[in-house]
């Protein structure tokens, strides 16, 4: 499979991974549906990219929306034949801090838009992608979900955004499954500490206590890094229900 002529939805692609992966798409040829809650970060990305996109400002918890996003980018460029969910959030906030239990509604937020708001988007891209003309390999689509190294490795204060990661995770596989009658793929990436917005706001002691725990290299990922292992996901048509951690050998300690 090659990106020229082939068209996709990204999430979270106004900053960060999602905007990296949307980069390297576009150059590759990929006709993309830029979703994200930044309006105005939204159309900056559109403006730089190569080739023509189409900016779709959703929640991707909320159905409504994103089913509009979904009919935007199919009535604009055909067969959607790609999903990658990047949008998310962090949280920090241990189970009970100070006597004072976790807030739910911090951890529901959380759950809402990585676990629940990645599952809403590729749903609904699926079920256009189902009746997509397969190319010769029998492939109608692909999904790529964005987890974390906190799935496996998850660091005190970390249970919400862990939980949300780890899910990410165990569903590829049966997602999988799900969909391989149609010719429809299913992956999920684990990144570890990538150089983004937020990572670049972590106080210095932070990072050096991150830094403790890089194997090789020692420092930070590149999301270029991110989005290429993003490009070999979606064109290697034998790689599978499988969730691959890109994070230089990162092991977090407790």
């Amino acid at each position: 499979m090659t990106m020229r002529g082939y068209s996709g939805i990204v999430t979270g692609a106004a900053s960060g991974l999602g905007r990296a992966t949307a980069e390297r798409l576009a150059a590759e040829g990929a006709q993309l549906v830029l979703m994200d809650m930044n309006a105005e970060g939204l159309e900056r990305v559109r403006a730089t990219l190569p080739g023509t996109h189409v900016a779709a400002v959703a929640d991707i918890r909320d159905p409504d929306q994103v089913r509009a996003a979904v009919d935007a980018g199919a009535k604009a460029f055909g067969a959607l034949r790609f999903v990658v969910n990047c949008a998310g959030i962090p949280s920090a906030a241990k189970t009970v801090s100070r006597g004072v239990a976790h807030d739910l509604d911090l951890w529901n937020r959380v759950i809402g838009i990585n676990l629940t708001g990645s599952f809403n988007v590729l749903r609904l891209a699926v079920e256009k992608m189902v009746d997509n003309d397969p190319d010769p390999d029998g492939q109608r689509g692909v999904i790529v979900n964005t987890s974390s190294i906190a799935a496996f490795d998850g660091l005190k204060g970390q249970a919400a955004y862990t939980a949300s990661k780890a899910a990410i995770a165990g569903m590829t596989l049966p997602i999988a499954r799900d969909l391989a009658d149609y010719g429809i793929r299913c992956l999920a990436i684990a990144p570890g500490v990538f150089e983004t917005e937020l990572t670049a706001s972590v106080p210095e002691k932070g990072r050096e206590a991150m830094e403790r725990n890089f194997l090789f290299p020692r420092r930070t990922g590149h999301p270029a890094e991110f989005a290429d292992m993003v490009l070999t996901l979606i064109t290697n048509p034998y790689l599978n229900g499988e969730c691959v951690r890109i994070d230089g050998g990162t092991r977090f300690a407790p």
